[in-house]
Order: C-alpha cells, then structure tokens, then sequence
C-alpha cells in the first residue's frame, strides 16, 4: 500500500475509552476505525534450517515478512454501544412500623 493512503477496517475486536470497554463477539457491529499507511516494511530474517541425521540432507533458507505500518487516526464506535440503557433498578416495598410512617 502506498504511503498516505487512507483506509477504513471495519472488523474491529475491542474498543477501550478510558474505564469503558466494549467487546466484540467476535467483532462489534458498526465500529470503524480510519487508520492512514506510513509505508511498507520488512521484518527481520528468520532462518529455516531443515535438516535430516544419516542422510545429508541440510537446507538452509531465510525468509523477510513485509508488513504495512499504519496509524490510528479515528476511532468510531457503534451507536447502539454507546448509548445503552441502564437497567432499571428493583425498588423493594417499605417497611411499615408501628407510628405508621
């Protein structure tokens, strides 16, 4: 991807603001974030060495996984997330006492 370019990712795991966590299951309905490419990359080498005992047989390669870096710009949440309504709380009778109050 092209360094600059904008993208949207739509399959978001958990959104964190503070105290408030939301978690998807497995992913939450509607949330997007907007997230701009600072470029592509390569990771370290790794070495794969295959080898087998009394047979000479040893093969030795590497391999660099490219990568795109990108950055957060903006993070949306859903709406139905974020304006949940509270459950409503169970009032127990008073207690009546001899005065009457």
């Amino acid at each position: 991807m092209a360094e600059g370019n904008t993208v949207w990712l739509d399959k978001v795991l958990l959104i964190a603001n503070g105290d408030r966590v939301t978690i998807g299951t497995p992913t939450i309905d509607g949330a997007k974030v907007l997230a701009t490419s600072q470029g592509e990359g390569k990771a370290k080498k790794i070495i794969v060495f295959k080898y087998k005992p009394k047979v000479r047989y040893r093969k030795k390669t590497g391999h660099r996984q490219l990568y795109t870096r990108l950055t957060i710009d903006k993070i949306i949440g859903p709406e139905a997330a974020e304006e949940k309504p509270e459950k409503k709380v169970r009032r127990h009778k008073k207690e009546v006492t001899q005065n009457g109050t």
